[in-house]
């Protein structure tokens, strides 16, 4: 039965280009990696590591039930605190991922009486979070804040909730955060911002929000993973605390799922240290990007993320397999991972590259794009 079923839909993404596969990673690789989101270099710092082997043997393995159960431990609101204080934020709760974040705070926000307003390239969990939340959905297109303030003067529900990425994970382009917030503000509605892709790379860190000046304001909430910068795992909503409350009782993916693990906690947190006290590293990512994108004849992002446009899915799989044969791993992104349509090679930058790295990079991958394009 699954054979007949299945079978037709593999086939068709086979001859479509845009089949996916597992390719395990191996511990030790001898590789230059420019495709995961670990910005600040801290995944396998020995301070990060040390401090969630010390949380396993404080706390064991698991958080044992959800955060309203016996899940929340001193480690959860220790982060909650140091994180909503590092973005400007009155307050924060840790979700167990910041996919589940994002479905937590916008179904909890949702119902017949709520217009959700979604930028059309936001990440997939906000796609998921609409679907969920029984609202009248509207897609803008990309950016446009005229579409935004055409829908929220003409709604007939009550609330307005505006999703967008402070800056985007796949073109790396921010949005236009200010005038989001002054338009939101003065229709009454909410703003909500996706700092997956901002903390710890813009605004010196803290993110695009708090560079913006709009850290700490009543209608702008912020989510964000713990999975990129943070080098954990984990995700939270930050903003003021009748929010907060909020969430702790209407929030299903909160409620219901178990809590994140302390070791990640604990990972976390001392990635977020130091973080505060090694602010060199986001400048360093910034020069890093900024020699990936001149070497690739791209713009320069506002994020870490360099996006190379290639002319179809096989040529990006191509170039990202000659790539990882000559020791650079790199991204390679197609439809409908891609909002545009247009496959890509996704180069990530992080603060661990070395000089030689970046040359050995942009001699490989500009190899890749010459003889796969």
């Amino acid at each position: 039965m699954l054979e007949d079923w299945l079978a037709p839909k593999a086939a068709a993404l086979e001859a479509r280009g845009l089949t996916r596969r597992l390719r395990a990673r191996a511990a030790n690789a001898d590789l230059i990696d420019l495709a995961g989101n670990d910005y600040l270099g801290l995944a396998r710092d020995p301070r990060v590591v040390a401090a969630a082997a010390d949380a396993v043997r404080t706390w064991g393995t698991g958080s044992t039930a959800s955060r309203l159960v016996t899940g929340t431990t001193e480690l959860h609101e220790e982060l909650e605190s140091e994180l909503a204080a590092y973005a400007g934020q009155e307050s924060a709760l840790i979700f167990s991922s910041g996919y589940l974040a994002n479905l937590g705070v916008v179904t909890a926000l949702g119902g017949p009486g709520t217009l959700l307003v979604s930028d059309e390239h936001v990440h997939a969990s906000l796609v998921d979070a609409c679907r969920l939340a029984r609202s009248r959905v509207e897609i803008v297109p990309h950016n446009d804040v005229d579409a935004v303030a055409k829908l929220l003067a003409e709604r007939n529900e009550p609330h307005a909730l505006v999703m967008t990425e402070s800056v985007f994970s796949v073109l790396s382009d921010e949005a236009p955060l200010r005038e989001l917030a002054k338009l939101t503000q003065s229709h009454n509605a909410v703003l909500l911002v996706d700092e997956a892709h901002g903390l710890g790379v813009t605004g010196n860190g803290h993110g695009s929000v708090h560079a913006a000046g709009l850290a700490g304001l009543e209608h702008v909430i912020v989510t964000m993973t713990l999975s990129k910068s943070l080098a954990s795992q984990g995700g939270a909503v930050l903003g003021p605390p009748i929010l907060r409350d909020h969430l702790i009782n209407r929030s299903r993916p909160f409620i219901y799922d178990t809590a994140l693990n302390p070791a990640a906690c604990a990972a976390a947190l001392t990635a977020l240290r130091i973080l505060q006290s090694e602010p060199h590293r986001p400048t360093t990512i910034h020069q890093a990007t900024a020699r990936l994108a001149t070497a690739c004849k791209v713009p320069a992002p506002q994020g870490a993320v360099v996006s190379i446009p290639m002319p179809g899915p096989r040529q990006t799989v191509e170039a990202a397999d000659y790539c990882l044969t000559n020791g650079v791993r790199v991204g390679s992104f197609r439809p409908p991972s891609v909002p545009d349509g247009i496959s890509r090679l996704r180069l990530t930058a992080h603060a661990g590259l070395t000089a030689a790295d970046l040359d050995r990079a942009c001699s490989v991958i500009t190899g890749a794009i010459e003889q796969c394009s």
